[in-house]
């Protein structure tokens, strides 16, 4: 199975800003299906991002403006930028792949504290 790392995550300010990083161990492709979400403590766990065909964008209204998911193809690296964090995204973040002829693959998650 591919394996996904992240990276980024810990504990900013309100209004501070946080990339996130999700590198896989296979190559990723344009046409891939890529995502990220998030669990706050006590909640479930809900989609945030997604980038799929032709690097098409999609947000929770939650994160929209303030969130920017991208990919960089070379390094094989998924991103997560967030910008004016809020308490209310204190989270573990996850990242998601979905893989041609394969079962899709989780990072194992980074915490993102946002308090002052």
């Amino acid at each position: 199975q591919v394996q996904l790392v992240e990276s980024g995550g810990g504990l900013v300010q309100p209004g501070e800003s946080l990339i996130l990083s999700c590198v896989a161990s296979a190559s990723i492709s344009s046409t891939y299906v890529m995502r990220w979400y998030r669990q706050p403590p006590g909640d479930e766990r809900e989609m945030i991002a997604a980038i799929a065909a032709a690097d098409s964008t999609s947000y929770a209204d939650s994160v929209k403006g303030r969130f920017t998911i991208s990919r960089d193809l070379a390094r094989r690296t998924l991103y997560l930028h967030m910008n004016n964090l809020k308490p209310e995204d204190t989270a573990v973040y996850y990242c998601y792949s979905a893989w041609p002829n394969r079962s899709p693959s989780w990072g194992q998650g980074t915490q993102v504290t946002v308090s002052s």
